[in-house]
């Protein structure tokens, strides 16, 4: 055998042992990717899938169909042991995939309103404790005068979970405050799921009460999303899949996720973030948050805008 057809076996050779190496990494890559596909599809079509009657969900496919905007429901429900508890976060989020644009509305807990099926003036987050999702679904609706297409309920505790999974989380914190158990400086704050959990349930030391905590909400959940979202994070995302199956609750289901990651996925380019203004003030020695006519029209009109 010559020197040089030895030189090219041994390339050869060399070659194909890359070239397994590559195939093992790709084989390696693909198992875990379906892993996750299959993890994902699994936990949300039987575990976190709950279907409504207050939403018809034929009506809302059609929409995600044709690419139309989309009215979601999020609610932080903080509910603990045996007790349904009230939805303490309450957000309306809009994505119109034409206009790339996804806005966000916070509604405060404490805001008074007709609760749906009750027939009484109430604060809007006892609409969950007293109907669950549904009533919840129809206060909103009526309150803003929309049409709900999905929504998704979180356990609070769920948080403290789901940062866990993550190590920690960093959000900037603009006000310096104690509880007692935790420090919280000025600036950048670096917190584990139960600091995280002491943050969000916050309101009583914010100057700006429930507006204050519904920030640190948002906030929170933006942390979650950016360090979800780096690279350390990926072996991890089955775990971070476990732990929404136990604490969220929505009635999309698998297919419905994959149409909206597909087709809406512009709408993160432009997002805008308003929050429902109102006067506090107490009947019968029970504090609550009246919005009047002008503001309840101005938000309906946020929302009608970004619907055409």
């Amino acid at each position: 055998m010559s020197r040089k057809t030895s030189r090219k076996k041994g390339r050869k050779k060399w070659l194909w042992i890359v070239l397994g190496i590559i195939l093992v990494f790709v084989l390696a890559v693909g198992g875990y990717a379906y892993s996750i596909y299959h993890n994902t599809k699994t936990t949300l079509n039987e575990k976190m899938h709950e279907p409504v009657n207050s939403i018809d969900i034929e009506v809302t496919k059609k929409k995600v169909k044709d690419a139309q905007s989309l009215n979601i429901l999020l609610l932080g429900v903080d509910a603990r042991g045996n007790d349904r508890g009230r939805s303490d976060a309450l957000m309306v989020l809009t994505l119109n995939p034409k206009l790339e644009t996804m806005q966000l509305i916070s509604i405060p807990r404490d805001t008074r309103t007709e609760i749906v099926g009750k027939g009484i003036q109430d604060k809007i987050n006892h609409a969950y404790a007293f109907g669950g999702t549904e009533m919840a679904i129809e206060t909103v609706e009526n309150l803003l005068d929309i049409e709900l297409d999905y929504y998704v309920r979180m356990n609070m505790e769920g948080f403290q979970e789901l940062v866990d999974q993550l190590g920690t989380i960093t959000v900037y914190n603009d006000i310096a405050w104690s509880d007692g158990k935790y420090d919280f400086g000025f600036g950048p704050t670096e917190m584990d799921g139960d600091k995280t959990l002491a943050f969000v349930r916050m309101r009583k030391q914010d100057p700006s009460g429930d507006f204050g905590r519904t920030k640190r909400q948002r906030q929170v959940i933006q942390g979650i999303v950016n360090k979800g979202a780096s690279v350390g994070s990926v072996t991890k995302i089955n775990g971070l899949i476990d732990v929404l199956g136990n604490n969220m609750a929505t009635n999309l289901d698998f297919e419905d996720m994959k149409k909206l990651i597909k087709d809406y996925k512009g709408a993160r380019k432009n997002f805008v973030d308003y929050q429902l203004k109102g006067t506090g003030t107490k009947i019968d020695g029970i504090y609550y948050m009246q919005v009047d006519d002008t503001e309840l029209q101005k938000v309906r009109d946020m929302i009608k805008e970004m619907e055409s």
